[in-house]
């Protein structure tokens, strides 16, 4: 399901008063014997109406007086082509259809199908075409203090449409009602927003004694973004960032999130919230400072959350006890979160309202977190997330290695994307080596179904299965070096997991990569990459011929992906710097971020738009 602002047009409910002339008219036109077109029903209507509107016209904006709306909204016109004088003054002509209700300024009048009205109403507070006299007209705003209201469909009245959060530099214009500011009507279209809830998720508890969890917060925006933090009732820092930079923000670890391994459990206001005054992007770490066990996760801001997900993790590690996970966080209260989990049971530590089987049917409040772990033998892989109110979903492993068998384990997480925002096609593109970054180094992929009956098909081809029976389902992908194109007929979920070091493919251990369907690139990235690593790269991959430059210097050494019309090209970044970093392109590119060491790694996506794709 969807989350956004309902666009709203008139329905055909009337006044008493309308109602009933209504129905006169149209009992005349049944017994009508032929009259000529031109005649009136009553000698008080002629066929050529004019009225002074009881509103004004504001001169700059065309609002009127009430609600905001221009008197073109609020008013109807019998010919579709009404004029008007410059002084709130609209003149008609012509038939409208019998029975029809027009507004002539804040009057409302019922056609009589031949050029004239059967009867005609003034109205108190507003006029609107089908409905006559209104309390409002429909879809026009208004302010109740900081609380933007939107007309109702039927004009009976407003209701609460947005909150226009101070923090978030918003307010609400009196004269527009509705939010204005910097962070106002973003929509759902990218990775870039002023509202997030960065999460705390699964580490080893030895791990976190000396290394902090933090966020990168980068500002787009060509104005300095004041960016706040909370926790529950709790403001726990608020910043200022410079335009065009990157600021890291140290947090503290959550202990019911981040210790232990199960089982699954209800965080109530576990999430920390960060808002900002300019659309900014927000990377966390897992944890910060290179170790053994890292990740990192883009996050996604609440104006791109939806209710509907499909998860991709890995399976239990027996050899260690340490489980798969994923989590749910909500953002407003009394949010309704269904869990169905894949096959129709996996192995789950029971908590939380889920069940041993990983089913379950679970109450959010804003800002608590769900978190469930997988038991021996289970998968979180395919878990479908369902909910009533816009969720984040996070997935991953506390520590795992990648193939299961191959040293050594490493932390695993990722923001999921809404199923809303996947599609059809994919390219796979592993990373490189280090030190020998001239090679690639091996990647396992997952494929999720999200929707039954998925077919497949790859360009070069892949010795897999191609059919994916239900939604949730999934293939894997041996360890390969592999460039290819991953093609579905249904929406499909990408994950890729880097091999651990003892794979023999050079340093480092496993991490987690969603990969962004071509159709969600964007032309322009700003992202951090942490300094502490022996290595930090950008991967792009880009339409042949485009320009593509990483902080200012042209990206000229593509390697050709088969077939598909795109190249993939490896850039190692400085740590010389402040860790900002940039992105820029003549065409839409896709970009990767990690880092590796000596038996540790991150991996995320850079970014990616996130419009909303159909089935």
């Amino acid at each position: 399901m969807v989350y956004l602002r309902r666009a709203r047009s008139p329905r055909n409910s009337l006044t008493p008063t309308l109602v009933a002339a209504a129905l006169a008219s149209l009992a005349a036109c049944a017994g009508d014997d032929g009259g000529t077109a031109g005649s009136t029903s009553s000698a008080s209507n002629t066929s050529l109406s004019t009225s002074t509107a009881s509103t004004t016209n504001d001169a700059t904006s065309g609002a009127t007086e009430s609600g905001g709306v221009s008197e073109s909204d609020a008013t109807g016109d019998p010919t579709g082509g009404s004029t008007s004088d410059g002084t709130g003054t609209t003149t008609s002509g012509g038939a409208c259809e019998a029975g029809e209700i027009v507004c002539d300024g804040m009057t409302a009048q019922v056609c009589d199908g031949e050029g004239g009205f059967t009867s005609e109403e003034p109205c108190a507070k507003a006029c609107a075409a089908g409905l006559g006299c209104v309390e409002c007209v429909p879809g026009s705003g208004h302010c109740d203090g900081e609380v933007a209201q939107v007309c109702k469909d039927d004009g009976s009245g407003f209701v609460d449409d947005q909150e226009c959060d101070p923090v978030q530099g918003l307010s609400c214009d009196a004269d527009a009602g509705f939010c204005v500011g910097a962070c106002a009507n973003l929509g759902s279209a990218s990775y870039i927003g002023c509202d997030y809830y960065p999460v705390v998720t699964p580490q080893l508890d030895n791990f976190i004694d000396d290394n902090p969890y933090a966020v990168a917060v980068a500002n787009t925006a060509d104005e300095a973004a004041t960016v706040t933090v909370t926790k529950g009732p709790d403001e726990l820092m608020s910043v200022e960032v410079a335009a065009g930079s990157v600021d890291l923000l140290i947090l503290p670890w959550v202990p019911e999130l981040v210790l232990g391994n199960g089982p699954s459990t209800l965080a109530q206001e576990a999430a920390y919230r960060l808002r900002s005054t300019q659309p900014v992007t927000v990377y966390q770490y897992n944890p910060l400072e290179a170790d053994i066990t890292n990740d990192a996760s883009m996050m996604l801001p609440v104006n791109t959350w939806t209710g509907e997900y499909v998860v991709v993790a890995w399976p239990f590690l027996k050899s260690l006890g340490n489980a798969g996970f994923y989590s749910v966080t909500a953002s407003e209260d009394g949010t309704t979160v269904t869990v169905t989990p894949p096959g129709g049971g996996t192995p789950t530590q029971a908590g939380g309202g889920i069940d041993a089987q990983g089913a379950g049917e679970v109450m959010l409040d804003a800002g608590d977190v769900l978190q469930v772990f997988v038991a021996a033998d289970g998968d979180p892989t395919g878990t479908i997330i369902s909910a009533d109110r816009p969720v984040q979903v996070m997935a991953g492993h506390e520590c795992t290695q990648v193939p299961i068998g191959t040293n050594a384990c490493d932390h695993l997480e990722e923001s999921m994307f809404p199923v809303e925002t996947l599609a059809k096609e994919y390219i796979v593109a592993p990373p490189v080596q280090v030190p020998m970054d001239t090679l690639e180094k091996a990647v396992v992929v997952r494929i999720v179904a999200t929707a039954d009956n998925t077919s497949l098909t790859f360009n070069p081809d892949q010795p897999v299965a191609k059919s994916l029976a239900k939604a949730g389902d999934f293939i894997e992908i041996a360890p390969s070096t592999e460039s290819y194109v991953v093609s579905a007929d249904k929406k499909i979920l990408v994950a890729e997991y880097m091999v651990g070091q003892g794979g023999g493919y050079g340093t480092s251990d496993p991490a987690m990569l969603l990969a962004v369907p071509s159709a969600q690139f964007r032309s322009d990235y700003l992202f951090f990459a942490e300094t502490g690593w022996s290595a930090n790269y950008v991967d792009i991959i880009a339409p042949d011929g485009a320009s593509v430059e990483v902080d200012g210097a042209a990206v000229n050494d593509f390697a050709a992906i088969g077939g598909s019309g795109f190249g993939i090209a490896h850039v190692k970044l400085s740590n010389a710097g402040d860790g900002v970093h940039s992105v820029s392109a003549d065409e839409k590119v896709g970009i990767s971020v990690y880092g590796v060491l000596n038996y540790g790694s991150y991996w995320y996506p850079g970014g990616l738009d996130l419009e909303l794709i159909p089935q």
